[in-house]
């Protein structure tokens, strides 16, 4: 998407952002049906693009995909509790992926990780990583832990369930990163299409939508949290709610994120991460 189209969508109207953003999800799952899943976190955006799905199904009569998420090993509690809520009040059918044989040594963050104690393929994980040491200190935000822990269980995932086209809540303006992305975008490996619904969403645009439609999030945004990440990953930049911050200054929403991983985005992009 060059600059021009990128300002004339952002341009729209709050009720055609939705619109926009319906029609993307109503093509994907019109083509793919029950191939077509949806990626959430329980943060406000993935949050936002499961409130769309469900009224794009409502309103063209689809059943409503099935719905995947990842344990990274380093969650809030509370984001935990939301996602169980949800899965309650929406009636989702959720999937939780992982790196089972990380997690069963029921790491903390800074515990090492010896590599060669690591299964073939996890070390395969890590050198797609770019990493070459003997080991690395547990850290799902880390690049290493990123692609170990996040992009090497969820792209298994994709590949064992056979799912065709997965729907993730980038927006343009969260990280230069995701400038420019197209609302679908092929990936290899393993194939599948990346499905971006939220694309011309901007921060305040997705605070709007879900204080005006009524949509629940994770209480941590009234907090002053404005990005959520992992647990030891993120921290807590203002204490006004999310809403109620300058959300005019784009670099300050992903602040309170680990920056090694922030600065190393296009390269964790480009090995599969959303």
């Amino acid at each position: 998407m060059d600059d021009a189209g990128m300002r004339a969508l952002w341009a729209m109207t709050l009720d055609e952002k939705i619109a926009a953003s319906k029609a993307v999800l109503a093509s994907a799952m019109g083509r793919f049906g029950r191939d077509f899943w949806v990626a959430w976190t329980g943060a406000k955006d993935s949050t936002l693009v499961l409130w769309l799905t469900r009224e794009a199904c409502a309103e063209k009569g689809l059943p409503m995909p099935r719905v995947l998420t990842i344990d990274e090993g380093d969650a809030f509690e509370e984001v935990k509790a939301f996602q169980e809520r949800m899965v309650r009040e929406w009636g989702l059918d959720l999937t939780m992926a992982a790196n089972r044989e990380v997690l069963s040594r029921n790491p903390n963050i800074g515990d090492y990780i010896a590599v060669d104690e690591l299964s073939a393929e996890s070390r395969a994980e890590v050198e797609r990583a770019g990493f070459t040491g003997p080991g690395f200190p547990f850290d799902p935000e880390s690049p290493v832990g990123n692609q170990l822990m996040k992009v090497a269980p969820m792209n298994a995932f994709l590949r064992q369930a056979g799912v065709a086209a997965l729907a993730t809540a980038i927006r343009w303006d969260e990280h230069p990163a995701r400038a420019g992305e197209d609302y679908e975008s092929p990936r290899q490996t393993p194939p599948h299409l990346r499905v971006h619904p939220i694309l011309h969403m901007r921060e305040a645009d997705v605070w709007d939508v879900t204080l005006s439609r009524g949509i629940p999030f994770c209480e941590l945004y009234r907090q002053g949290y404005r990005s959520l990440g992992t647990k030891t990953g993120t921290v807590r930049v203002s204490d006004l709610p999310a809403w109620e911050q300058d959300l005019t200054d784009r670099s300050a929403e992903r602040a309170g994120r680990d920056q090694e991983k922030e600065e190393a985005m296009e390269q964790l992009r480009s090995l599969g991460y959303m």
